[in-house]
């Protein structure tokens, strides 16, 4: 399935209208509540997903969708489906440190081939399609200024930028850290913007060793893919995504340079 530019500036429309959504529980009192998974759980993820899920059956009609909370009733062709995290980073988001995101990712035979992932605290917007490039908004109005989006190519004696969670995996990342054998600084940030940052170059590498799920990952790996990067498995393959998949991705790491050397993942 390939996108055209319209239909993917209708998923941009709809992350932006998400995204208006949890500022308004934003500006006020955010009560939360945990899942079963003890994830927590607030309004904004559920108005969120409210809007996603209309807008999509109404301009998507027929692609399943599977959300971090909700998904469609009928069943029929799932090789093609949305994948939808209505509210990452929903840790950050009751800090309010503005680091969330609403993902909205286009999964075709276990591949993300297009994406959206849109921080509306930040007023960014980076977004995605195959054949058709990726690029971020900035701003109020995310096409009015809009840049491609390009890795960095790392060379010999560069100090590579290491991109992780302030919540998660300490302890697995100073591990792997001691085994880079090359310069490198840490740059922290929160939900799938870690990703996105790899895919503006503001950073190079990024190694998961924690807990992850399928709509957490999916759109910031396609807007990362078509700006250049990777996001592999510990075998070395790209990650995939299918209703039949276990929720849980395998640990991964994603790459800026798909060149890069690295340590395994354990």
């Amino acid at each position: 399935m390939q996108l055209t530019r319209e239909q993917l500036a209708n998923l941009c429309d709809i992350a932006s209208e998400a995204g208006r959504e949890i500022m308004d529980v934003y500006g006020g009192a955010i009560e939360s509540w945990q899942k079963d998974d003890k994830s927590p759980l607030t309004q904004a993820d559920l108005r969120a997903d409210a809007v996603i899920r209309r807008r999509l059956e109404s301009e998507f009609a027929g692609i399943f969708i599977l959300s971090e909370e909700s998904v469609s009733a009928a069943s029929g062709d799932q090789r093609v489906f949305f994948l939808v995290d209505p509210l990452d980073g929903t840790k950050e988001f009751l800090k309010r440190n503005g680091e969330f995101t609403v993902n909205i990712a286009l999964i075709e035979d276990g591949r993300a081939i297009a994406g959206v992932v849109y921080a509306p605290a930040l007023e960014e917007m980076f977004f995605c399609a195959a054949g058709l490039g990726a690029w971020k908004g900035q701003g109020a109005n995310h096409q009015a200024n809009v840049q491609a989006l390009h890795t960095r190519i790392t060379k010999p004696g560069d100090t590579l930028r290491v991109i992780g969670s302030r919540s998660h995996g300490a302890d697995a990342l100073d591990a792997w850290l001691k085994g880079l054998n090359r310069p490198h600084e840490f740059v922290a940030a929160g939900s799938s913007l870690k990703f996105c940052r790899i895919a503006e170059g503001a950073a190079d590498v990024y190694p998961r060793h924690g807990p992850t799920s399928q709509w957490d990952t999916a759109a910031a790996q396609a807007v990362l893919e078509q700006a250049g990067g990777r996001v592999l498995n510990p075998a070395g393959e790209p990650l995939r995504y299918g209703v039949e998949l276990p929720v849980l991705n395998t640990y991964f790491i994603a790459l800026g340079d798909p060149a890069l050397d690295y340590p395994a993942l354990t």
